[in-house]
């Protein structure tokens, strides 16, 4: 019953990643401290999607814990300034970004409605879509104007098997320097600080 679980829960999420990205052939852009980052062209965008995989020594609840203190989790999110819950429903939940850009590239805000599935297996998905109208925009920030992707826990070995997937269309000029950068520091990092928060605990 376990097996079939997991298998459900892998055909679901294969088709979730198909669906929210829309990417083909992920590639290995980064594997250290055992962070596994990979990133896919994505048909009519110049933006890569971004894979990040990792193990945490945890486990699902308090990971997601974590990730649903909105405005503590701002602490271990790449490039995030600041973060706020708009409006919370049952599993949903609506979630305001600003996130803090390099000189001279300007400053992005961005609204994402998550959504949480728990499998039978214990495993949790966090689908993400983004919803740029749902607030009135902010003239000091560019608005985020695509953000589709999913958080993946699920329990292993004791351990937690974590992947981050998003694809992005930041809205605005965006250098390519920087956009390149972004795709990889940005699931690193974020990875990391949530592997050392919840090993700390």
């Amino acid at each position: 019953m376990i097996a079939l679980s997991r298998a459900a829960a892998i055909c679901g999420l294969s088709l979730l990643a198909s669906g929210l990205a829309h990417a083909e052939d992920w590639q290995l852009a980064k594997d250290e401290g055992g962070i596994r980052v990979y990133l896919s062209e994505v048909p009519g965008s110049k933006y890569k999607a971004y894979r990040g995989v990792t193990t945490i020594a945890s486990d699902v609840a308090a990971l997601r814990k974590l990730q649903e203190d909105v405005k503590g989790s701002c602490a271990w999110i790449h490039a995030c300034a600041e973060q706020s819950l708009l409006k919370h429903e049952g599993a949903e939940s609506w979630v305001y970004t600003r996130f803090e850009m390099p000189w001279p590239v300007e400053a992005r805000d961005s609204i994402l409605h998550v959504v949480s599935e728990q499998g039978v297996d214990g495993s949790l998905i966090r689908k993400m879509d983004g919803q740029p109208k749902f607030i009135p925009l902010d003239q000091d920030h560019t608005r985020v104007t695509s953000l589709q992707g999913y958080w993946s826990l699920v329990p292993k070995d004791g351990k937690v098997e974590v992947i981050y997937q998003v694809h992005t269309e930041p809205g605005g000029s965006v250098p390519s320097w920087l956009a390149n950068s972004f795709v990889v520091d940005a699931p690193f990092n974020t990875l990391k600080g949530l592997r050392d928060l919840a090993e700390k605990r």
